[in-house]
């Protein structure tokens, strides 16, 4: 890197330097598989609305991605059009992101919670050509929200609903044809560049509208490769993958990483956990990822005499710190090693425990970097913290996002590739780091980044609200809760059920609903007026429940 500002071309050149970009895309190790064993199960979809699961061999996945592709092709979806996919765990997703990468079209996942308030937006601001929404999950009709919002967003050309009737469902639009679009040959790049933006995912906004990140098949590659190495993933693993897969812990850290290594891969679109740890006992499990709510829901479901899963031996745990009480518990009780992993959308998964020392640090550390990353902490001067000593945590590497979409205003590096996290973490003398709080102010809800800026946003509008704060209290089982601090206009009243009013008015997401108010008779501030919400969340501690007393 030289100059005042980040060198993109010059980072790509040292990326595949030192063999961390490989241009290669999925579509090869995809075809070396089918190759080398079509019959082995590439992917099992487990329904929670269905009694028996989905599955498909490798060279079944192949054909419905070859058939997928052509089919979207004669849609006249192709290089650099937006794909947004807002589907459960299914296997259709799958299929349609492989299909996707295949005519050079950028797949935007998105997660089911999102409703018109967060889709309308994102949608509009990718220029999506293209929406694939089931017709209903979880008791809500997404065919029917994806219809409300078509007058209003010009560039959306089609919809095709999984479990739709007629032209528009996902079998007849995308798996009826006879025509196939097959892979490129071996070693060739095909319609998607290795180096030009695959994947759009929207972060959750803290000061603002949510940001769309923008990775490649490079930065997805090398994730997919580090994490394999470090935990010794290969075609032998079988992979539950029940985070979902509109975040980058299902999408690239799950699925992504189980195709490009060939392992088989086994979706679950609803966590339930007796459900969820019967499917790792039957089908074998190895390896799976999360946040620490599913490793807690794991142990009670065993303990309450659920099948323990035998052969689950690897856990990447993300989203948040996990307690070292409940890591204990989950090596005495499952015999599993729990890795924490420290990483973000724009990232990827940036630093990671191994698993041969996942008992000693996984506890106490976030993990040291991957393969390919390198972080560093850093006092408010910008000088070098020392060990033990908390600063900003920044990061730089192979899996750093391209920047952010349609945002040439925002340059997320400097002129050395460093990206400013927003976190504040400090090392200890073998490289290992801990986050130790947040400069961003976001709330982390069972690993679902809560976009408070936003929240506080609409909250400003009720007419009885004069200012409003929301921030985080602990939770046993969630991480945190959202409490919201408001100040009354004279002569007003406000309850929880007129917040989650304002809410569901709003078309929110219910997973970012403030899920307790406090009514204040004003928000403690600095001199110059902003709000202090560390004296908040002091305050907010108190609010959490004893841990055999929380409840999701």
């Amino acid at each position: 890197m030289s100059g005042n500002k980040f060198d993109p071309v010059a980072h790509a050149k040292s990326m595949r330097a030192d063999g961390f970009w490989i241009d290669k895309n999925f579509d090869e190790f995809l075809q070396q598989t089918i190759a080398a064993t079509p019959g082995k199960l590439a992917l099992l979809a487990d329904r929670a609305d269905r009694a028996e699961p989905t599955r498909f061999t490798y060279a079944e996945l192949g054909d419905l991605v070859s058939c997928a592709a052509a089919s979207l092709k004669q849609l006249g979806i192709g290089p650099r059009d937006v794909v947004s996919v807002q589907l459960p765990n299914w296997w259709e997703f799958a299929v349609v992101a492989l299909a996707a990468f295949r005519v050079g079209a950028i797949v935007n996942p998105l997660m089911p919670i999102f409703r018109e308030h967060e889709l309308g937006y994102m949608l509009g601001f990718a220029e999506t050509k293209l929406l694939i929404v089931p017709k209903l999950f979880r008791g809500f009709d997404h065919e029917a929200m994806a219809s409300s919002l078509r007058p209003r967003l010009p560039n959306l050309r089609h919809v095709i609903v999984v479990d739709g009737e007629g032209a528009n469902s996902f079998d007849r639009a995308l798996l009826s044809g006879s025509e196939r679009l097959g892979p490129p040959p071996i070693g060739e790049i095909g319609a998607m560049p290795p180096d030009q933006m695959a994947v759009l995912m929207f972060t959750s906004g803290t000061t603002g509208s949510p940001k769309g990140v923008m990775h490649c098949l490079n930065t997805l590659l090398a994730c997919n490769i580090a994490l394999a190495g470090r935990f010794g993933l290969d075609t032998n693993d079988t992979m539950l993958v029940c985070s979902p897969l509109g975040h980058m812990t299902g999408f690239a850290a799950g699925m992504l990483l189980g195709f490009k290594i060939g392992a088989s891969v086994i979706f679950q679109d609803v966590w339930e956990p007796k459900r969820g740890i019967g499917i790792m006992a039957n089908e074998g499990v190895t390896y799976s990822a999360g946040a620490a709510t599913f490793l807690a829901d794991m142990c009670e479901a065993v303990a309450a005499g659920g099948q323990k899963p035998a052969r689950l031996r690897k856990f990447l745990c993300a989203g948040a710190p996990i307690p070292p009480a409940l890591i204990d518990r989950v090596y005495r009780e499952l015999d599993l090693k729990v890795c924490s992993l420290w990483g973000m959308t724009e990232s990827l998964s940036s630093t990671l425990t191994e698993p041969e020392r996942a008992l000693e640090k996984s506890s106490k550390t976030d993990g040291r970097p991957l393969e390919g990353v390198a972080v560093k902490v850093l006092r408010m001067d910008g000088s070098p913290a020392p060990v033990g000593e908390k600063g900003l945590l920044k990061v730089r590497g192979a899996q750093m996002c391209l920047g952010y979409y349609k945002r040439d205003d925002m340059e997320p590096f400097d002129a050395e590739g460093w990206f400013d996290t927003g976190d504040m973490a400090y090392m200890d003398d073998e490289g290992y780091i801990r986050i130790d709080g947040r400069i961003k102010d976001i709330i982390i809800r069972g690993g679902e980044n809560v976009p408070v800026f936003d929240i506080e946003n609409l909250l400003f509008k009720h007419p009885a609200v004069l200012s409003t704060a929301i921030v985080g209290y602990p939770d046993a089982r969630l991480g945190e809760r959202a409490c919201a601090f408001v100040v009354l206009r004279p002569g007003q009243t406000l309850d929880l059920a007129g917040v989650q009013a304002l809410m569901a008015e709003n078309k929110v997401a219910k997973q970012y609903w403030p899920e307790r108010i406090e009514i204040v008779a004003d928000l403690p501030k600095t001199p110059a007026g902003k709000v202090q919400k560390f004296q908040l969340r002091e305050i907010a501690k108190a609010f959490a429940e004893p841990p055999h007393k929380a409840s999701a």
